[in-house]
């Protein structure tokens, strides 16, 4: 399943004996994975200020998710051709240890073995600063995505435009890729070779009276140069006086005379246009396809080398966005930027979570701070009520009442910003990892 609870409950040896009996039960009865979610030590600050976090950070929470969703969704768009892969491109930072550290793992292998990136939100700034950081790095990700979205899709509709205008009927679409110079008369100051679109049934009384439609036509001289499944489009020659005569008898025949001035400057621009059109479009991600067919060092496994309930290994010196930027190399721009800014935008939503966890722990347990935070991934959707009810029963002594009756609608809890359904008498968010749903 993409779907992982993270849970927290108070650090004392009555409640890790709890967390331990919890991971017991889930094992054996196979209803969870369960792995220690490690937290640093983090700047408390006033009561007060974590009340207005907790709830500023519910609101970024959604942010951040709501983002990467149209993240996600911005690559599907991009890749139309190779809707397959999409979830090969929607990976994160391989993690903070050297060996790893180039790397892109997917996304629930991020999850299991998250490791708080100091460098980036240092652990010795005020929470506020810490927040206002992941807060100003998402909101530019989103202008910048808005930016480069509306960019892509005025191309592809520009592109979609003249495509639509070269799949018409002989009435209505462009003639720019059907005609050449030499089916006209060009530069003459008495001649002119008009296109008349004839219906198929018609084309016998066509050749038969096209040359006594009007005076001064010229004989043989008109030539079938497109079809549709309708009709055809031919051309022909007579003398610019009686343009209007023709144009005249032609539709009392059932002939029409298609509107059309040879340009050869303005069809080469219309072909340069679309040609232009669909290398930008296609640029956009074509080459990135093609590396993906050279294999990508993912983990596919999101359980590999991920300690349950353990010490996870201290942090290195994080990647740099030029190191990032640099494996996208040959890549189309647009794609290379979704990919990198979703990894930044989905390790921003993980470290919120974090955050969350933090400032709910505090909240609700105590000062000073102690507790323990451990994310469970439930085997299968059939196993959550099971899951539920293991760790309500296990964790019933934190709050009586939310473990009875899962808190009634109308009890207020100041400084909790949850829904009443997510109340329980442990600390609990949920992380969906199905983006593309």
């Amino acid at each position: 399943m993409s779907e992982f609870w993270l849970i927290s409950a108070p650090g004392d040896k009555e409640n890790l004996q709890a967390l331990e009996r919890m991971n017991t039960v889930t094992s054996k009865s196979n209803l969870s994975y369960n792995t220690k979610f490690t937290i640093p030590d983090l700047k408390v600050g006033t009561l007060d200020s974590l009340v207005g976090l907790s709830d500023e950070l519910g609101k970024l929470d959604a942010f951040a998710e709501s983002l990467i969703k149209r993240m996600a969704q911005s690559v599907v768009e991009v890749m139309e051709d190779a809707k397959g892969k999409v979830q090969e491109n929607l990976l994160a930072n391989g993690g903070l240890k050297e060996k790893m550290k180039y790397l892109k793992i997917d996304l629930a292998s991020f999850v299991t073995r998250f490791e708080w990136d100091m460098a980036k939100y240092p652990v010795k700034q005020p929470l506020v600063s810490v927040v206002d950081t992941l807060a100003k790095q998402l909101a530019q990700i989103e202008t910048d995505l808005k930016s480069r979205t509306t960019t892509y899709k005025t191309l592809k509709t520009n592109l979609e435009n003249l495509e639509k205008k070269s799949m018409g009927t002989l009435f209505t679409r462009t003639l720019s890729d059907v005609v050449s110079k030499d089916d006209f008369v060009l530069d003459s100051e008495y001649l002119v070779t008009l296109l008349v679109i004839v219906p198929k049934p018609s084309y016998s009384q066509w050749q038969k009276t096209y040359e006594s439609l009007s005076d001064m036509v010229v004989p043989r001289s008109t030539k079938l140069i497109a079809e549709d499944k309708d009709g055809g489009l031919f051309t022909v020659t007579l003398f610019r006086k009686v343009i209007d005569d023709f144009k005249t008898k032609a539709k009392e025949n059932k002939f029409t005379v298609r509107e059309f001035y040879y340009d050869e400057k303005e069809i080469k621009r219309e072909r340069e246009e679309m040609t232009r059109l669909l290398s930008d479009k296609k640029q956009q991600y074509q080459t990135s396809c093609v590396a993906l067919k050279k294999g990508s060092s993912t983990f596919p496994d999101p359980r590999v080398k991920v300690t349950p309930l353990g010490n996870p290994a201290r942090p290195a010196a994080g990647q740099t966005d030029r190191e990032r930027e640099s494996e996208g190399e040959g890549e189309g721009p647009l794609l290379r930027w979704l990919k990198v800014n979703f990894s930044e935008a989905f390790i921003a939503w993980i470290h919120i979570k974090a955050l969350r966890v933090f400032v709910e722990s505090v909240l609700r347990y105590g000062l000073p701070v102690n507790f323990q935070a451990v994310l469970l991934q439930p085997h299968k959707k059939s196993s959550t009520k099971r899951l539920r009810e293991v760790l309500n029963s296990v964790f019933r002594h934190l709050d009586q009442v939310a473990a009875a009756s899962i808190l009634d609608a109308s009890v207020d809890i100041p400084g909790l910003q949850l829904s009443t359904q997510d109340y329980f008498p442990y600390v609990y968010f949920h992380i969906d990892l199905s983006l593309l749903d």
